[in-house]
């Protein structure tokens, strides 16, 4: 008998049994997010830092939903970074299903954010508070990448609260490898948005080559 488990109730405990997910904590693995990184325009700082200040104002006027901090943070991103142009197209809500090697076991889930060309992955933590640790989506968002339809490719993921991001890389092989990036949090001094809207062009550059 087939035994179903929702992607939302996944857990990396789960996802390392079954499919020998391996966390890399080599920082070469994962230099995308950090080399060959394009400059920012000066006009793209100026729009990055209105989506700041939209970010601190939601703040003061609590509880900050989901689908608040998609309109406000999340695709005033995408649109500032030309995700909405081609040869990129967004998926939103797209369900998928994996099943473990060897096990009656089937993953189904409907990723409550976007896919872009397949390979990248952009996830808003589903809760209704700002502050919520993004910890609690990472084994989600690798349940949804370990569905890429194009495995001999590198996945890449996102994860954002609005206030926090983290970027992931995925590899299967004989051993499915994944790794994040640093933290980037808006309370930090100057605006970290410069930074995610960097890498996230560099890791669309990776997708469309």
């Amino acid at each position: 008998m087939v035994q179903t488990i929702q992607a939302k109730d996944i857990t990396l405990v789960e996802l390392e049994t079954l499919f020998g997910l391996r966390l890399i904590r080599d920082k070469q693995f994962f230099r995308e997010w950090q080399d060959n990184l394009p400059d920012i325009t000066d006009l793209e700082k100026q729009q990055l830092d209105k989506v700041q200040a939209g970010y601190f104002n939601l703040l003061r006027y609590p509880p900050m939903l989901e689908n608040v901090v998609k309109m406000s943070v999340l695709d005033p991103l995408l649109f500032i970074g030309d995700f909405y142009l081609s040869a990129f197209y967004v998926k939103s809500e797209k369900s998928i299903e994996i099943s473990a090697v060897d096990e009656d076991i089937l993953i189904k889930g409907s990723l409550d954010a976007l896919v872009l060309k397949e390979q990248f992955w952009v996830m808003v933590i589903e809760s209704k508070q700002a502050t919520f640790s993004i910890e609690a989506g990472l084994a989600q968002i690798i349940a949804y990448m370990l569905a890429n339809p194009y495995p001999e490719k590198p996945s890449f993921g996102m994860i954002t609260t609005g206030g926090s991001f983290v970027f992931l890389k995925l590899v299967k092989g004989e051993t499915i490898q994944y790794a994040t990036s640093k933290v980037f949090e808006l309370r930090n001094p100057d605006n970290e948005l410069y930074d995610v809207l960097s890498i996230l062009k560099r890791l669309s550059l990776l997708v469309i080559s």
